[in-house]
């Protein structure tokens, strides 16, 4: 069997008293489009900030790509080819949408002024907002933008580092329906060309029909993990999240 791409073990973080990842645990596997849910409060965010640095663990360990640390950075990490995105896209407002790409390849601000130095990142940008249907928009400040289109410029910014997986933490949130089906025909589209997604979202309909497997979590701990059908079926999902 392929090993897993992203490995966590036994992973904790405690704010204060509270307790909000509780020696959670899971894998994702090359070539999946892994979701994870859980009701709200549940520690997946908490999670996802582990995984890429933004938080320090109390205890656990995170292997990506079979190399394991117990503190990863989140630099080091989008090096390796673990990206992500937020529940609120992190946009450079001041920036173009085209700029906001070009600073993901990692160019500095005084650098994206330099044609020199712009050209194939430039024109791989442009063909990503095409693709993504922004190519209208690529000249404005993305400030100026609707929210469910910075969202696609901040998933396209991540893709232009190639990542190898890719978190996506609540991509339909405050996107209209067409959006949505925008989004997922996107993910789909990457996932077919080998990218791995792992997708936090609580829009049950489209986690059922994109993801498998399903992680779910509660009280920062994880308490089941499988096909979508089986995890629907699980007497701890059904009692803790989804519900009879």
């Amino acid at each position: 069997m392929t090993r897993p791409l992203l490995e966590v073990h036994h992973l904790t973080k405690r704010f204060g008293g509270v307790t909000a990842v509780d020696d959670c645990w899971f894998e994702v596997r090359p070539h999946t489009i892994t979701g994870l849910i859980g009701p709200n409060g549940s520690g997946k965010t908490t999670v996802f900030n582990l995984v890429t640095g933004y938080l320090r663990p109390d205890a656990g360990t995170v292997t990506f790509a079979g190399q394991r640390t117990a503190r990863p950075d989140p630099a080091l990490m989008y090096r390796r080819g673990l990206c992500r995105t937020f529940q609120q896209a992190r946009v450079f407002g001041g920036l173009t949408a085209l700029e906001n790409l070009l600073v993901a390849t990692g160019h500095s601000r005084p650098a994206l002024f330099t044609p020199w130095r712009r050209g194939a990142d430039a024109a791989r940008g442009r063909a990503l907002l095409d693709e993504f249907g922004l190519g209208a928009v690529a000249g404005l400040p993305a400030a100026e933008l609707s929210s469910g289109q910075r969202k696609l410029v901040e998933f396209a910014a991540v893709l232009m580092s190639a990542p190898r997986l890719v978190l996506l933490d609540e991509p339909s949130a405050g996107v209209n329906p067409t959006l949505v089906r925008t989004m997922e025909r996107h993910i789909r589209a990457r996932h077919a060309a080998g990218t791995t997604f792992l997708l936090v979202e609580h829009d049950m309909d489209l986690v059922m029909r994109l993801c498998d497997p399903v992680i779910v979590m509660n009280r920062g701990a994880t308490i089941s993990a499988g096909r979508p059908a089986d995890v629907q079926a699980d007497p701890a999902v059904l009692d803790a999240y989804l519900g009879s």
